[in-house]
């Protein structure tokens, strides 16, 4: 995986794009995650090479001469890692006819840098505006229905039969929810599917229950949080933790929630989401876990079964074992670390995790070649669509990484058999799992609400707080950085 500097302009005004300087770290966190305390948010790379600022794709003229792009035939790309911008040069290496290069600015969404900048460049406008734009889950919302979607073009506008394509491709309904403005038209959409699962290690459970099949194993953590505590008391009778850390169950807890943290303008703390300082503490409290933090050291070292126990799984979406647990797995073969030990199963509840979603610059000169690039990542179900060669792992030829994508087309014809698994199919568990992936519980607060909510409970497992001053704690820090009515 690429990990990328995070560049801030100087001055008030984005003027000039930027290029993210790679350097390989396998432990970067991804993109995906929701606004984590001391998470470095980025996602990675994965199959697409690192995009080139400037001079890339073809040289060919375009035929209209707009105000943006920084000239006729260049279109500008943000993004917070290389993997869109990586996609769009395999579509123009394909596409020698486009008549268009892009010039990509990244900039990682490391300590909030990401946000700023982007709106930075879109207020300003301009020749230097971005033409395409990407946002993470833990704040699309800002860009689709919020404080930024009025920069957004709707995809009808960019020449895209919109109707007929999430048809023909069967998008999963909650990317269109997310994309939607809120004068319900399509002006983002994702390409991958984050419908998630728990990821477990084959070896423990053969110890603990005498089995390693994925139709056993939900059945013995689930459904629901009181059976997956009675099988954390079973791994812990063998000397095994459940988990690695709390921000395993949290992303589960989170966006299974049926409320986001605003509603009506107000603070709302779900159900489920206030049960997180309850499970929590459990865990701590009986020493289920490794009581790690999630995209730090040990959180990684417990991947590869080198932590304080052995950590029997993780809650996650397919992106999770591509591009997080397999670089840090210790292996890159069967036998190697926990290399082809893991497998995946039904969580103990329904939820996703992450995302990416892309969006175009009203103000584009350029609509109808941005339309195309937008059309070919998110809707094109064909095997020429970047979602066919996403899911089987073509996109830079045979043998590639292989990931779950938006299009239920594309997945009924994908195969997601991985070695990492054992030869599982993936796409056996990672199917099912976007029935519960919706977009009705975010907002764009979310990734500044949630780590307030996460210290806070930190502080209340940790003995520092009791709980009741750690939710009057979270209130007040809501209530004193947002725009939010806090009662």
């Amino acid at each position: 995986m690429k990990k990328f500097l995070a560049c801030m302009l100087c001055g008030c005004m984005v003027a000039s794009m930027l290029t993210g300087c790679g350097g390989g770290d396998s432990s970067s966190a991804p993109a995906a995650d929701s606004g984590d305390s001391g998470a470095a948010a980025e996602a990675p790379a994965a199959d697409a090479p690192a995009a080139d600022a400037g001079d890339s794709g073809s040289e060919a003229p375009a035929a209209d001469a707009g105000t943006s792009g920084g000239g006729s035939d260049t279109i500008n790309v943000w993004a917070f890692t290389d993997e869109v911008p990586g996609m769009i040069e395999k579509y123009i290496e394909a596409h020698p006819e486009f008549g268009y290069k892009i010039n990509t600015t990244i900039i990682a969404t490391t300590d909030g840098a990401y946000q700023p900048a982007l709106d930075q460049a879109l207020a300003a406008g301009g020749a230097e505006a971005p033409d395409i734009y990407c946002a993470e889950a833990a704040f699309v919302l800002k860009y689709t229905q919020g404080d930024a979607s009025q920069y957004a073009m709707p995809y009808a506008d960019m020449g895209i039969d919109v109707d007929a394509k999430l048809k023909e491709a069967d998008i999963a309904q909650y990317t269109v929810d997310i994309g939607t403005n809120p004068d319900g038209q399509l002006v983002g959409l994702g390409y991958q599917a984050t419908g998630g699962a728990f990821i477990y290690r084959r070896s423990i459970a053969k110890d603990v229950w005498g089995t390693d099949d994925p139709a056993e194993i939900e059945k013995k953590i689930g459904p629901g949080w009181d059976q997956f505590f009675t099988a954390a008391e079973d791994l812990k009778a063998k000397g095994y933790g459940i988990i690695s850390s709390d921000g395993d169950m949290w992303h589960a807890v989170e966006n299974s929630s049926d409320q986001g943290w605003i509603v009506d303008g107000k603070l709302t703390i779900d159900p489920k989401r206030e049960e997180f300082l309850d499970l929590s503490k459990k865990l701590k409290d009986n020493g289920y876990h490794n009581d790690t933090q999630d995209w730090q050291d040990a959180w990684f070292a417990d991947m590869k079964g080198e932590g304080e126990k052995g950590i029997f799984g993780f809650f996650g979406p397919a992106w999770l074992i591509n591009y997080t647990m397999a670089p840090n797995c210790g292996g890159e073969a069967v036998g190697e670390g926990t290399y082809g030990d893991w497998a995946v199963c039904t969580p103990p509840i329904g939820f996703f995790w992450g995302g990416t979603w892309i969006l175009a610059n009203k103000d584009s000169q350029k609509a109808e070649a941005v339309g195309k690039i937008i059309e070919w990542i998110t809707l094109d179900s064909s095997e020429d669509g970047l979602q066919y060669k996403w899911a089987n792992g073509t996109l830079n030829g045979e043998g590639g990484t292989k990931d779950a994508v938006a299009s239920g087309t594309v997945m009924s014809k994908s195969d997601g058999s991985v070695d990492f698994l054992g030869g599982q199919n993936m796409f056996d568990a990672f199917v099912p799992a976007n029935q519960y992936a919706k977009g009705t519980n975010l907002t764009q607060y979310d990734e500044t609400i949630n780590q307030y909510w996460r210290d806070q409970t930190r502080e209340y497992t940790s003995g520092n707080k009791s709980r009741e001053q750690a939710i009057a704690d979270f209130k007040q820090q809501v209530a004193d950085n947002l725009d939010v009515i806090v009662e």
